[in-house]
């Protein structure tokens, strides 16, 4: 995983990480997580029910969805809750390839009924950028906006920039089907 996403992971578990770096000898990162301990039969089963509860939530659907993300392990991360959500998937390594990808479903009359785009493609074009482009092909596009950056304008104001919503990185299933129950 990404630092980025790294960092938002652990943050979401209320932890912390550090890292200390020496030149030409590379870098440790050190991260700390806080310690649960379920002390009785009562916390244990309390816990049971949350996650019960969360995975109650799931929304299946159907569609097409086209991801945009630069890690393959994040790809095969959407490809499995995807699937699992009843939507059929296509996958763009960067923005260029997304739009390129989007304009031949239109054009052979088999429109993605939602797109996720990373926010940021080191090297590459981002979802910042993609928008644009894909909001020029089809203005009626419904386009998330991902990312484990959740300090950067683009996620508090995703409205603004053309998106129809968003989720930050990690997330949970739930999460994912809600939004694009809701967009779609």
């Amino acid at each position: 995983l990404g630092l980025a996403t790294s960092h938002s992971i652990i943050e979401k578990h209320k932890g912390f990480i550090t890292a200390v770096s020496e030149k030409s000898k590379g870098a440790t990162f050190f991260i700390y997580l806080p310690a649960f301990l379920a002390e009785t039969d009562e916390s244990i089963e309390k816990t049971n029910q949350t996650t019960a509860s969360l995975e109650g939530e799931i929304v299946k659907g159907k569609g097409r969805v086209l991801v945009m993300d630069d890690e393959e392990l994040i790809r095969d991360f959407f490809y499995d809750m995807l699937t699992f959500l009843g939507y059929e998937s296509d996958f763009a390594e960067d923005g260029v390839s997304a739009c390129e990808k989007y304009k031949e479903a239109m054009l052979n009359n088999e429109k993605f009924n939602a797109v996720v785009m990373d926010l940021t493609i080191p090297g590459g074009m981002g979802g910042k950028d993609a928008i644009k482009e894909i909001l020029k092909i089809d203005p009626e596009a419904k386009v998330i906006v991902s990312s484990g950056y959740s300090n950067d304008p683009v996620m508090s104001d995703f409205k603004s920039y053309g998106f129809s919503g968003v989720v930050s990185k990690p997330f949970k299933i739930n999460e994912l089907s809600a939004i694009l129950h809701k967009i779609m």
